[in-house]
């Protein structure tokens, strides 16, 4: 008998009911140790540091005279944490303030926090912006080399392999930032397609060849992956080819009903993880 994935007992491809009242109990929590496993991550000795960064565009709730009052929020979660966030669980939780009273944006970042926190065991961070100041920060552009303009042949679309990237010894330590906006792997539930602009920083006595790196990214083409588990499997794999000194590597991801996931991991422990929006968030 196959298997049965964590997230069909989630809301994941049902029809659901959108509650308007505060209901901290929609959020659905989905143990991270299982993929871990799969791809030989041990819980408590993780070979990475650092967080998912999620964007809600659709929070809004009701001030204490009943006017609504919306805000564009930002998730960060630790990526030690047990437990990741069913998206679709996220958006019915959002929306669950929709109708709520809260007497100040303080309460609710109080209340996103506690329930965040709580459901992913561990301290989730939030802030909430203003739709101005997420204005003035603009649409960024991604630093390092593009990828996608090189001209091969590509036939491999279903499932990433270490077998697929080529890297080669270097005199000296080798040092760049490479980036792809044609990943794309899809929800392992419903099917639905998810697309990302992935970047890769490393410094290794090694080079990767950036022909072969741009077939591996393409084959998540047709992989069934949460966002985060696509991250930590391209950080593994590239972990073990080039036993780098240095290796970060993050995806922003397009987003899907009013949130995007961002997740981030590196070998260097930052308490700095940006959240620049690119062009198609």
């Amino acid at each position: 008998m196959e298997k049965k994935h964590p997230a069909e007992d989630s809301p994941l491809g049902k029809t659901n009911i959108y509650i308007t009242r505060y209901q901290p109990k929609l959020l659905y929590a989905i143990a991270r140790a299982e993929k871990w496993q799969e791809l030989g991550i041990t819980a408590g000795k993780l070979p990475f540091h650092g967080v998912d960064i999620w964007n809600g565009y659709e929070l809004s709730w009701l001030n204490a005279k009943g006017k609504p009052i919306v805000a564009i929020a930002e998730f960060i979660i630790p990526a030690d944490s047990p437990y990741i966030i069913e998206s679709k669980s996220f958006k019915l939780y959002l929306n669950s303030f929709n109708q709520t009273i809260f007497p100040s944006k303080e309460a609710v970042k109080e209340a996103l926090q506690k329930d965040l926190s709580l459901a992913t065991n561990s301290h989730v961070i939030v802030t909430l912006n203003s739709l101005a100041s997420m204005v003035e920060a603009g649409v960024h552009k991604t630093e390092g080399l593009c990828i996608d303009e090189l001209d091969i042949t590509i036939d491999k679309y279903d499932h990433p392999s270490i077998a697929l990237l080529v890297a080669k010894p270097t005199q000296f330590i080798c040092q760049e930032t490479l980036y792809s906006q044609l990943l794309k792997s899809n929800c392992p539930v419903t099917g639905q397609p998810d697309w990302a602009t992935v970047v890769i920083n490393y410094q290794a006595n090694k080079a990767i060849d950036h022909a072969s790196l741009l077939k591996y990214i393409v084959s998540f083409r047709q992989h069934a992956d949460f966002h985060e588990q696509c991250v930590e499997r391209i950080f593994m794999d590239l972990n073990k080819l080039l036993v780098p000194v240095e290796l970060t590597i993050y995806a922003r991801y397009v987003r899907r009903g009013g949130l995007d996931i961002n997740p981030y991991r590196s070998l260097t422990a930052t308490k700095y993880f940006p959240n620049n929006r690119l062009a198609r968030q």
